[in-house]
């Protein structure tokens, strides 16, 4: 078995600390590299390859989000995980609309932060339907200026997929599983594993917590549980 390789970036030493003695004593995780600022993690992953960065946000210097983006646009890069002490806030939209793969709370158990890991190392984000709600929600909380302008261009986005493909989107959006969004809409789960596969690359997103931000942004949420009524 090959393990996950793992990056951790904190400004404190203490919390990195803790954090290769929880992740690193699973088989499945190696411990590659730590950083303690933003600016040092583009070094660091090309030096280490890392499968999965766990990425605090708030950091002097180059902060976790910044970082975040730079990472999220190397034709290499690895999954990033957010670490933070807020639910959802603007920040972390801004985290998972440049790329990351979700987020977990730093007072999260240890066996769930380690199954993150896991869960995004092998492809999934870590968003659950409650925690895509809270986001949509924060996002509606914005400019009604910036929500107009960031409503036409996801409609504008959104406008290169076909119905069915649309449909696929939607669910993804409400935070449907697979397996859900195959019994929902009648087709098999390596159907809609296609679909997915197919909306990422058409809208060229990174993975399924930006398509979810898009059906929000772009309105169909609404407009499919509407004609669902």
């Amino acid at each position: 078995m090959t393990p996950i390789r793992l990056v951790l970036v904190d400004d404190d030493p203490l919390v990195r600390a803790g954090l290769a003695l929880m992740l690193g004593g699973a088989e499945d995780v190696e411990i590659v590299g730590e950083a303690a600022d933003g600016d040092e993690v583009g070094a660091l992953v090309e030096r280490t390859r890392p499968d999965v960065v766990l990425m605090d946000i708030r950091m002097p210097g180059v902060d976790g989000l910044t970082a975040t983006e730079r990472l999220r646009a190397r034709a290499d890069a690895p999954q990033v995980v957010v670490l933070t002490t807020f639910h959802a806030d603007e920040q972390v939209l801004r985290a998972l609309r440049a790329g990351a793969a979700g987020y977990v709370l730093k007072d999260t158990p240890p066996a769930e932060i380690l199954d993150a890991v896991r869960r995004v190392a092998a492809g999934d984000p870590v968003l659950s339907p409650a925690v895509t709600r809270r986001l949509m929600e924060q996002a509606a909380g914005t400019a009604p200026g910036t929500r107009q302008a960031r409503h036409a261009r996801a409609r504008a986005r959104v406008d290169a997929l076909n119905d069915r493909e649309r449909e696929v989107a939607v669910a993804v959006g409400r935070g449907m599983a697979n397996a859900d969004i195959a019994a929902h809409l009648y087709m098999s789960v390596a159907t809609v594993k296609s679909h997915v596969s197919r909306i990422l690359a058409r809208l060229d997103l990174d993975n399924r917590v930006q398509i979810a931000l898009l059906t929000y942004d772009a309105g169909l949420l609404d407009e499919y549980r509407d004609d669902a009524s």
